[in-house]
């Protein structure tokens, strides 16, 4: 192939690395592509489809709650399983309905997985009452057709003066809320925001089309590795949120340099092998530091945040590989007419000679003040972190829930009846060697387990068949995401049990679903620094290598840091304290999901880093050809400005569509952390503290000690091998 004389501004001479040899290659072969692809993703979806996927709520255990579950496996056969509860609420008197209660127990328990249920337990209004439902088996292992089977058995039985209603694990994990329409709005807002930036329909559709194919082959991966892995049910959601977001960015940031390619006056052909030796080599390498991120959830040991770093990492792998073939595939098929249907008075041209636009102005501000606009965005980001200190790691529960869910109005019903703690019940399980004289032991125990604080009501020990162990159910007084549960726990496990077993040898755990969440909490945060060391510290390393620098990785770091602190404090604030909790619909405050704070510093992290990737590439570029940091930081501010904030600004938009069209709660907290996570790093970090940073240490930026220059791999990503927002100046 011909190579293109260098002209002042233009895209120089070709250099195809094996980025640009993958995309002539795709754009060459661009029907077998297109026709491996669309076989692809239908031998996929037929197979996912032929099996079905296989999501499962399996949250794992830890703890004393894990050896609870392990005795009442072993000693107590009919209750290792979970239970459930069914509520009756009646607008008169309670007695009238025990025929009408009667009739829906006897119509529960000869159902499939059903082990037992109780007779019922009438509360002090005398309106309600309710009946524990024990399932054969853990809530993961129930399939939702026969839970669904005793909900639609009990709400046969409600009557307009009766109503019924169903609680606890196994209804949660088979009573979901319908989607909402979070991929649509973002997918509606990357539209519109693409053509603003592009101005073409042609050009605005190709990342979109590309997400969409990425996404559509990672759920398919998903689905499959549903049956092998514990893969939550919310995975799907959370894949198609980062996969939307990285998808649309990627595919971007290639066809942006592919139109600066045909507008410096490169064929089709050429323009494609030149924007993938440039800007697909940003992307993968980019798109590495998000799975490198991701795969620092396999640190913390919890099979079900292995099976969302699967799902989360197949999504972006999808993306990936659909950005690096398939897009220049369709740019091949495209052509010129990239920038057909163009929209009236936005057609944006993407030459590179505009250098003095809006950017280049903001980099001169920055640059002349960098004290002061430096510590303006230090302060800002300290301010929103505040609130992370506050942060308390917890299992929400079902009191968060839709209200026109069964299980929101069993969880109010029994509340309002019964007190907030009988929905989630503790078990304790105690082993007694000594047989009569541990029963007296265990007895006096369950006597001071009445006048033990944020304690309603104890039940009586139901013994197994040898006599040497129990089982005995504690109601807490306070809900089961609350933190007076967690203390009660803990005082019980560090003080009660203790002091009632001391010189005996009866031996008393806590354990039931609200304690193993508990445990879980606890667990998770303790992994939490370590996954936070690792990924930094790998990170770092690869910054290091790639920019010869050592004040570069530090920055980057930190910056991260304080861009993630932000995220928390922001979700702290609105969903733990309630603050605006009327614009973002919050009806309910409570603690974050342990698992949400892994899940958004690794995702963060990653995408943080791409946003460090594109724009410290384009400043170490111009440092290389000036030998000038003040006129490098400016012109890489400038390049890149644009583009930086128009991917930033789909990706606030993808995630935070999370926030107001999805009814699930850890969505919606999630999407405000990823969303507010983005705006902050590509407004506060990337157009503030890092131009001002960099203007302070001048040179210093570029500065890596010998020894370690020659000890540390080399990974370079030279001037013609990116350039992704090289031409998009504003």
């Amino acid at each position: 192939m011909a190579t293109e004389p260098h002209r002042p501004g233009g895209p120089g001479p070709l250099h195809m690395n094996r980025p640009g040899r993958i995309g002539a290659w795709c754009c060459d072969h661009r029907r077998m592509v297109l026709a491996a692809w669309i076989i692809g993703l239908l031998a996929a979806f037929g197979a996912a489809g032929s099996l079905g996927p296989h999501f499962k709520d399996n949250f794992g255990g830890v703890g004393q709650a894990q050896q609870v579950q392990d005795i009442l496996h072993g000693q107590f056969p009919s209750r290792s399983g979970d239970s459930a509860r069914v509520v009756f609420h009646s607008t008169g008197p309670i007695d009238a309905a025990t025929d009408r209660i009667t009739e829906t127990l006897d119509g529960i328990r000869p159902l499939p997985t059903v082990v037992s249920v109780s007779p019922p337990v009438r509360a002090d209004d005398g309106r309600t009452a309710f009946a524990t439902i024990q399932f054969d088996a853990v809530s993961a292992d129930l399939t939702q057709a026969d839970v669904q089977r005793v909900i639609d058995t009990a709400h046969a039985y409600a009557r307009p003066d009766l109503a019924v209603a169903l609680g606890g694990q196994p209804i949660s994990v088979a009573v979901k809320p319908k989607p909402g329409p979070s991929e649509a709005i973002g997918i509606g807002a990357a539209i519109v925001i693409m053509l603003i930036a592009f101005g073409s329909v042609v050009a605005m559709g190709l990342p979109i089309l590309v997400a969409l194919v990425g996404v559509g082959a990672g759920y398919a991966v998903v689905a499959l590795f549903s049956h092998l892995l514990v893969e939550p049910s919310f995975g799907p959601a959370l894949m198609a949120m980062i996969g939307l977001g990285v998808g649309v960015d990627y595919a971007l940031f290639i066809v942006t340099r592919y139109r600066q390619a045909l507008t410096d006056g490169l064929d089709s052909r050429d323009a494609v092998v030149h924007a993938m030796s440039t800007a697909g080599r940003a992307v993968l390498f980019a798109g590495t530091t998000v799975l490198i991120s991701l795969c620092g959830l396999f640190l913390v040991g919890q099979q079900f945040l292995d099976g969302l770093a699967v799902g989360t990492i197949s999504a972006v792998l999808a993306v990936l590989v659909a950005t690096v073939t398939l897009l220049p595939a369709l740019l091949g098929f495209a052509g010129r007419a990239v920038d057909r249907w163009h929209v009236p008075g936005l057609l944006r041209s993407t030459t590179a000679g505009a250098e003095r636009g809006l950017w280049w102005r903001w980099s001169g501000v920055v640059q002349r003040r960098p004290v002061l606009c430096g510590a303006a965005a230090l302060l800002a980001l300290l301010v929103l972190a505040v609130p992370t200190f506050g942060m308390r790691l917890a299992f929400s529960d079902s009191g968060n829930d839709p209200v026109e869910l069964t299980t929101r109005q069993a969880y109010d019903l029994m509340s309002d009846a019964f007190g907030p703690g009988f929905n989630g019940p503790l078990v304790l399980a105690a082993e007694l060697p000594g047989a009569a004289t541990d029963r007296a032991v265990l007895a006096e125990f369950v006597q001071r387990l009445a006048t033990v604080p944020g304690v309603a009501r104890a039940a009586d020990p139901t013994f197994n068949a040898a006599g040497d162990t129990a089982v005995l159910t504690v109601y807490p007084t306070s809900a089961p995401q609350s933190a007076d549960t967690a203390a009660l726990v803990e005082r019980l496990r560090s003080t009660v049990v203790p002091q009632s077993t001391a010189g005996t040898g009866v031996r008393i755990l806590v354990g039931g679903q609200t304690a193993a969440g508990i445990d879980e909490s606890a667990h998770l945060g303790t992994r939490l620094p370590w996954v936070i060391g690792v990924v930094i510290l790998l990170s770092f390393i690869l910054l290091m290598a790639v920019f010869r620098s050592i004040a570069i990785p530090f920055k980057a770091a930190a910056m991260n840091l304080l861009s993630i602190g932000a995220a928390y404090g922001a979700i702290v604030a609105v969903y733990q304290w309630g603050w605006l909790s009327s614009v973002f619909g919050v009806t309910r405050t409570g603690p974050i999901d342990p698992w949400i704070p892994l899940m958004m510093f690794t995702i963060t992290f990653g995408l943080s880093m791409d946003y460090e990737v594109f724009l410290l590439s384009r400043i170490q570029e111009e440092w290389r050809r000036r030998q000038d940091n003040s006129e490098a930081v400016a012109h890489g501010i400038a390049a890149t400005g644009r583009i930086i904030t128009a991917a930033a600004a789909i990706m606030v938009c993808v995630f935070g569509s999370f926030v107001i069209g999805d009814p699930l709660r850890t969505l919606n907290v999630f999407g405000l952390g990823l969303a507010v996570a983005i705006l902050v790093d590509a407004t506060l970090v990337r157009m503030i503290a890092v131009p001002a940073i960099m203007q302070l240490l001048g040179r210093a930026n570029w500065w890596l000690p010998g020894w370690l220059d020659r000890v540390t791999p080399q990974f370079t990503i030279e001037r013609e091998e990116f350039a992704a927002g090289s031409g998009t100046v504003d």
